[in-house]
């Protein structure tokens, strides 16, 4: 559960701009804010079982959006090789190492 939490958090970031504000809205309620459905309903002034087929379309949305794109998976290739750059770092070219890291880190 907390992967799916984590990735659909990365999701709406990459993509929260192609989302309709009333999409934008529930699910940031619903995954950053940790609202349950029943309390994004109350606040909404909508049925429980419309907040969840809003969140549930909106992920399916997300999912199709990245199948597309690709912009977590390629988020997820340059920090894991980021890490591998930072790990085979040694003393000779450390300096110029470090300062191409930062340059890539900086991309992020």
């Amino acid at each position: 559960m907390l992967e799916k939490t984590t990735r659909m958090n990365y999701l709406l970031d990459f993509y929260q701009a192609l989302l309709t504000p009333k999409q934008r809205n529930y699910m940031e309620m619903y995954y950053l804010e940790d609202y349950s459905l029943g309390e994004i309903s109350e606040v909404s002034e909508v049925s429980r079982q419309a907040v969840y087929d809003n969140i549930k379309r909106t992920e399916s949305m997300l999912e199709a959006y990245e199948a597309k794109l690709h912009l977590y998976d390629k988020f997820q290739q340059r920090h894991a090789l980021i890490n591998k750059m930072e790990e085979s770092l040694n003393d000779e070219n450390s300096k110029r190492m470090e300062t191409l890291l930062n340059q890539l880190k900086d991309l992020e």
